[in-house]
């Protein structure tokens, strides 16, 4: 798809700011790229604040990576991103996208490190848009490492959570690839608050069957996700017992690059995680308190 590359800086440099306001990245953290045509992106440079980029800071490289063109006054010294193998890897397992945000969510990233997954069934408007939100491995930012963790689960996600590293999302614009990262930390900011409050209470598999219809009817389903979504949320065997209402943590299955569930296996349950003591006074007084907070 050839684009206007004036219009691309422009969106690029708003998402940036947009990660920044929103307190998605920090410093130089984060990074932004977006196919331009075919055999040419634009990245975000290394070192420098993704919140205050001029368009013209931008580089541009082709699919392997290198740098093409003369560049100009503003981006001549500069370099791609150190996420730059990260980028070329999700252009690589998805033709169909044209943008790549990689962010730093802080509460999708502490529950990454607590070990509570957002692969849940939680939220309808997630499943419906999103689908599953799978936790790679961990590996080391900037590395070869960043490629094996997420070439599996890219081909089938447009989002990840990079264990303790922060999230990785997709889509056909920058903007697009932006607005699935806020979804994925509203649903990690919602999961954050059940964990405070020691319970969970997950859609019922006939719900989720029908908001997988709807996703499906919009065209976003994506092959081999029902599996997943049946290792998970239960929807392959409806009736069951997958839904008590707030039961305390029963933390659903998540899927990683190792345990991605395939038609003859089911991915691993966590550990249990040990509730804390209710204190009914205390839960009342949190609940005043957000709700004071929504209102003003």
């Amino acid at each position: 798809m050839n684009r206007n590359e004036y219009q691309l800086r422009q969106e690029i440099v708003q998402v940036g700011q947009l990660m920044y306001e929103k307190g998605f990245i920090n410093a130089s953290d984060g990074n932004i790229s977006a196919r331009l045509s075919p055999g040419r992106l634009l990245i975000t440079p290394s070192g420098l604040h993704k919140g205050f980029l001029d368009p013209g800071e931008l580089v541009m490289i082709d699919e392997d990576g290198q740098r093409i063109g003369p560049g100009s006054i503003h981006n001549r010294k500069l370099k791609p991103t150190s996420e730059l193998p990260l980028h070329l890897e999700a252009y690589r397992r998805r033709p169909d996208i044209d943008a790549v945000v990689h962010a730093h969510p802080p509460i999708t990233i502490a529950l990454s490190i607590a070990g509570i997954p957002m692969a849940d069934c939680l939220l309808p408007e997630v499943i419906v848009f999103l689908g599953l939100i799978p936790t790679t491995e961990y590996a080391t930012p900037a590395s070869t490492e960043s490629i094996r963790v997420i070439q599996e689960l890219i081909t089938s996600h447009d989002a990840l959570v990079l264990q303790r590293h922060g999230s990785i999302t997709v889509g056909r614009d920058p903007m697009e690839a932006f607005m699935r990262l806020e979804t994925v930390e509203q649903n990690a900011r919602i999961g954050f608050m059940l964990a405070q409050l020691g319970v969970v209470n997950p859609l019922p598999a006939e719900e989720v069957a029908k908001l997988l219809k709807q996703r499906a009817d919009l065209g976003l389903a994506r092959e081999g996700e029902a599996t997943e979504f049946c290792a998970v949320c239960g929807v392959c065997h409806l009736g069951g017992d997958h839904a008590p209402t707030m039961r305390l943590h029963n933390q659903p299955s998540e899927i990683t690059a190792d345990n991605h569930p395939t038609a003859d296996s089911t991915a691993p349950h966590l550990p249990r995680l040990q509730p804390p003591p209710v204190d009914e006074a205390a839960i009342r007084e949190m609940v005043a308190q957000v709700v004071q907070k929504t209102l003003k």
